[in-house]
Parts: structure tokens; C-alpha cells; sequence
């Protein structure tokens, strides 16, 4: 079986600018994703039931609120978010948050009816 390295440049990709998840590569095993958001703007409140996340905060500053405590995050700051708690991420400073995240890869989401829960 080939494997195929892959080598980025993490800052070049989040000064391209963009919004939401800006890059993303997966592998058999883990998903990789590079996330910017704009002050003020981030990730809503959900629960992810399924794995664990790590964060890696690479610039700006914001706020990770899990089960409604608030945890500052700044460049520099790492966090493992547990699955099945209650969590959100807002920019919050002057410029963009730019963080990584990293978990186990997961099944795809599908659209559900009610007679199949995805």
C-alpha cells in the first residue's frame, strides 16, 4: 500500500485568507483540518458525539465554551475537546483565530429520513 506524504504551509494557507475550515486533508486514520475565522464570527454551539478533538491555536485570540464554561484561547494554546460535550469557538481579537484541528477520522455525515438515523 503507497502512503502519500504531505507537507504544508499552515501560515501561507491562513494569510490566503478565507473562512471556515480553509484546508483540510485526511487519511485512514486522523483528519486535519486548518480553521480562520474573522473577530467575531466561529464555530456555533454543538455536540460532537463521535471523537475527540484537539485544537491548536496558531494566531489571534478567542473563546472555546464547552458546556457553558468559557476558555480563552490565544496562539500557543492547545486543548483536547472530549466527545459528547456541549461546545462552541468565537474569534474574539483583532484578528483572525486561526487554529488546526485534529481527531480519529469519522464516518461521513449522511442526510437522514425517519426512517434512517444517520
Amino acid at each position: 500500500m503507497e502512503r502519500e506524504m504531505t507537507v504544508v504551509d499552515l501560515a501561507e494557507l491562513a494569510a490566503s485568507g478565507g473562512s471556515g475550515a480553509i484546508f483540510a486533508r485526511e487519511t485512514a486514520d486522523l483528519d486535519l483540518n486548518l480553521v480562520r475565522f474573522a473577530p467575531g464570527s466561529g464555530v456555533g454551539e454543538h455536540v460532537n458525539r463521535e471523537v475527540d478533538v484537539a485544537v491548536i491555536v496558531l494566531d489571534g485570540e478567542g473563546v472555546l465554551t464547552v458546556d457553558g464554561a468559557e476558555h480563552p484561547l490565544r496562539a500557543g494554546r492547545a486543548t483536547i475537546i472530549p466527545k459528547g460535550v456541549r461546545r462552541a469557538i468565537r474569534a474574539t481579537g483583532d484578528v483572525p483565530l486561526v487554529y488546526v484541528t485534529v481527531h480519529r477520522r469519522r464516518r461521513r455525515l449522511w442526510p437522514s429520513t425517519p426512517d434512517r438515523q444517520a
